[in-house]
């Protein structure tokens, strides 16, 4: 999902959600193996239990030679790591989670390394862009190695839905062409205050950051120019679209759902999660593109979202590691990343699975490539980047007529860096 979510916590058999690792007691930790059965705890989110479960019944279907148990607690992939480093050691077999978290992940000792025959198949599967957002480079003692600790399964970004019966190809190549057929109970929605989104803004204009690590992955440096004239002009351009009562500046997964349901929303940005809900909402006037321009300084600027991945990556204190490993491969292989595809959308990282017709024809699958020719790859992201960028949007949502920009950008800069005077 997108890095802004919410956070589940295992569900067993008994059909108790709880809050955390400390109130789940044992239930977060797998307990190995008995006797002749293996038990694996998986976390996938919500919208992903009933598929995990199918996959897990093929698995055993496939092993009938071993019993296992499979326990599914529920995760959104964006908040699996900082839910990992929680409680390492009691962590989950196996979890989905973005790629962005790979490098902390890492850094607290709490993934699998990937290597072998197993790596060797995963690097001959996938697009060498995936594989590559599951590998962090290991620096030690003037040597560096590439070294694997998950496996990918589906690309992270986002992209444009809108209703065919208001809006035309041409509209919806800018910002500007959305407006013109938006009013204020016919919005477009995009969340300006979560900065999965709203930096595409800045990242549109080449803005971005730095950050520099030591040899186990801490932070110990990070700079921004997000500052600088340019970043004032796109924030300024920013708060002048939260201003615009025909744009729904808070419009997260739910609401921009709703949006369409109700007809409130005419055109949004999203992930391809929410297809299904939105393509029954609109029917035969589902309609999907690449990210649209925004207007600055009289210029078009195309909005350059975040290139992400979505992988399946094995704990580092699990009981069952080559368990874990072999059932992490068959649930990212390309039969399930076909399947993962029909249920959720999910474009597959397969190289084989992508190749199919279905895959190669799907509207959406074609908007993603298409802001994919525009985007900044979600790796080595610092991990202060989030919270600032989120308060700065809600800052213009609430304040609406009081907003101080420069006071705020400067505010946002102060709290992104780390050690930016150092020399």
């Amino acid at each position: 999902m997108r890095k802004a979510g919410k956070i589940f916590c295992l569900t067993l058999g008994c059909g108790l959600a709880l809050t955390a690792f400390a109130a789940c007691g044992d239930a977060g930790k797998n307990p190995g193996s008995k006797g002749d059965t293996v038990t694996m705890v998986v976390w996938l989110p919500k919208e992903d239990q009933e598929f995990g479960r199918q996959v897990a019944n093929e698995y055993k279907a496939a092993h009938p030679e071993k019993k296992y148990n499979f326990q599914f607690g529920e995760q959104s992939e964006s908040d699996a790591g900082t839910r990992v480093l929680q409680d390492v050691t009691n962590a989950p077999d196996v979890f989905a989670f973005a790629s962005d978290h790979i490098t902390k992940l890492v850094n607290g000792g709490a993934l699998t390394r990937i290597g072998g025959q197993t790596l060797e198949r995963i690097k001959a599967a996938n697009t060498p862009e995936s594989v590559d957002a599951a590998t962090v480079t290991v620096k030690s003692e003037g040597q560096s190695e590439e070294q694997t600790y998950a496996m990918p399964f589906t690309d992270n970004t986002f992209f444009l839905y809108y209703n065919k019966a208001k809006l035309s190809e041409a509209d919806v190549a800018t910002i500007d062409g959305i407006l013109a057929k938006c009013d204020a109970t016919h919005q477009f929605g995009y969340p300006m205050n979560d900065g999965w989104y709203s930096s595409a803004f800045y990242f549109g204009k080449e803005l971005g950051y730095e950050v520099e690590y030591d040899e186990a992955f801490g932070e110990t440096k990070i700079t921004t120019d997000f500052g600088n004239e340019i970043g004032e002009a796109v924030t300024e351009a920013i708060w002048q679209l939260v201003m615009n009562p025909k744009v729904k500046a808070d419009s997260d997964d739910s609401k921009a759902v709703a949006g369409f349901q109700d007809g409130s929303m005419i055109a949004a940005v999203s992930g391809i999660w929410n297809k299904n809900a939105i393509q029954e909402a609109l029917g035969d006037n589902f309609g999907v593109a690449k990210l649209p321009t925004y207007t600055l300084d009289g210029e078009q600027v195309q909005l350059t979202a975040f290139a992400g991945y979505k992988l399946f990556g094995v704990s580092n204190y699990s009981p069952n590691k080559a368990e874990a490993l072999a059932f992490a491969e068959f649930f990212t292989n390309k039969e399930n990343q076909l399947k993962h595809f029909d249920v959720r959308g999910y474009n597959p990282t397969n190289i084989e699975a992508a190749a199919d017709a279905k895959i190669l024809n799907d509207p959406c699958v074609k908007a993603i490539q298409g802001t994919l020719e525009h985007c900044k790859p979600q790796k080595n992201v610092p991990t202060t980047l989030w919270t600032p960028l989120q308060s700065l949007g809600n800052d213009m949502i609430t304040k609406k007529g009081k907003f101080d920009l420069k006071t705020q950008l400067a505010a946002l800069v102060t709290s992104i860096q780390k050690n930016a005077t150092e020399k």
